[in-house]
């Protein structure tokens, strides 16, 4: 398993392809799956062109049309951007697992793995797992 610490920025948006490649190579494995995971209640990780990231803007600008920070939350919490987060991330998700081919993390040619963060600025930590042969 390989730990990751990231200082998140305040749009939200962090690539994080290159990291989770990074720890594909070192694994050492030909074929497999690698598990991403994020331990946090109000951060999330999808994949989304990397091609042009003015359209993460727009996926981001979605998700807050979707899910507003709104002060009449019933969930209490620190902050109302804290309930909001925790709605967010339940609906992009918290993990996802890609296919590990001749060595190499299995992604469309214009597809990078982003974080989301729905509740920062912040030091976030996210974890490979790679299993194969």
């Amino acid at each position: 398993m390989n730990k990751h610490t990231i200082r998140t920025d305040p749009h939200g948006l962090l690539d994080i392809t290159q990291s989770i490649k990074k720890d594909v190579e070192a694994a050492s494995i030909q074929t497999g799956l690698c598990c991403v995971y994020l331990p946090h209640t109000t951060a999330a990780i999808t994949v989304y062109s990397g091609v042009d990231p003015l359209g993460l803007l727009d996926m981001n600008d979605a998700i807050k049309t979707i899910v507003p920070i709104r002060a009449d939350f019933h969930h209490q919490c620190d902050t109302p951007t804290d309930a909001a987060g925790h709605i967010k991330s339940t609906l992009v998700g918290p993990s996802m697992t890609f296919i590990v081919e001749n060595g190499e993390l299995v992604l469309g040619s214009s597809q990078s793995i982003y974080f989301f963060e729905f509740d920062g600025p912040r030091d976030r930590e996210f974890y490979t797992q790679i299993v194969g042969q």
